[in-house]
């Protein structure tokens, strides 16, 4: 399994990106996918997460609200829209397939299996 994703760049704070990631290869387009970011000199964090399904979706308290992450299983790809951007919202984005189809324990980084390269998503202030 690949993992692409694509979408970040340079956006000044208040600003709006929408990052996608596409997945090929042996997918499991019903486990369930997260966004995961880390910031410079920080230690990688969860962002958000959607479930299999589709029908389950939780987010980081510091997103809450200003991100949205969807899903399009018949295209292999997840999206995190990412609206009212501050500049600590700074980091290399990461995609990441769940190895379940569920949203259980969705911080632990050990629960995911596969990993996309990221993209830098810069918010100036």
């Amino acid at each position: 399994v690949q993992l692409q994703a694509s979408g970040g760049g340079l956006v000044q704070a208040g600003g709006s990106l929408r990052l996608s990631c596409a997945a090929s290869g042996r997918t499991g387009s019903t486990v369930a996918m997260g966004w995961f970011r880390q910031a410079p000199g920080k230690e990688r964090e969860f962002v958000a997460i959607i479930s299999g399904s589709g029908g389950r979706t939780y987010y980081a308290d510091s997103v809450q609200g200003r991100f949205t992450i969807s899903r399009d299983n018949a295209k292999n790809t997840v999206s995190l829209q990412m609206n009212s951007l501050k500049p600590e919202d700074t980091a290399v984005y990461y995609c990441a397939t769940k190895r379940s189809s569920d949203t259980y324990g969705m911080r632990d980084e050990r629960r995911y299996d596969y990993w996309g390269q990221g993209t830098l998503v810069t918010v100036s202030s």
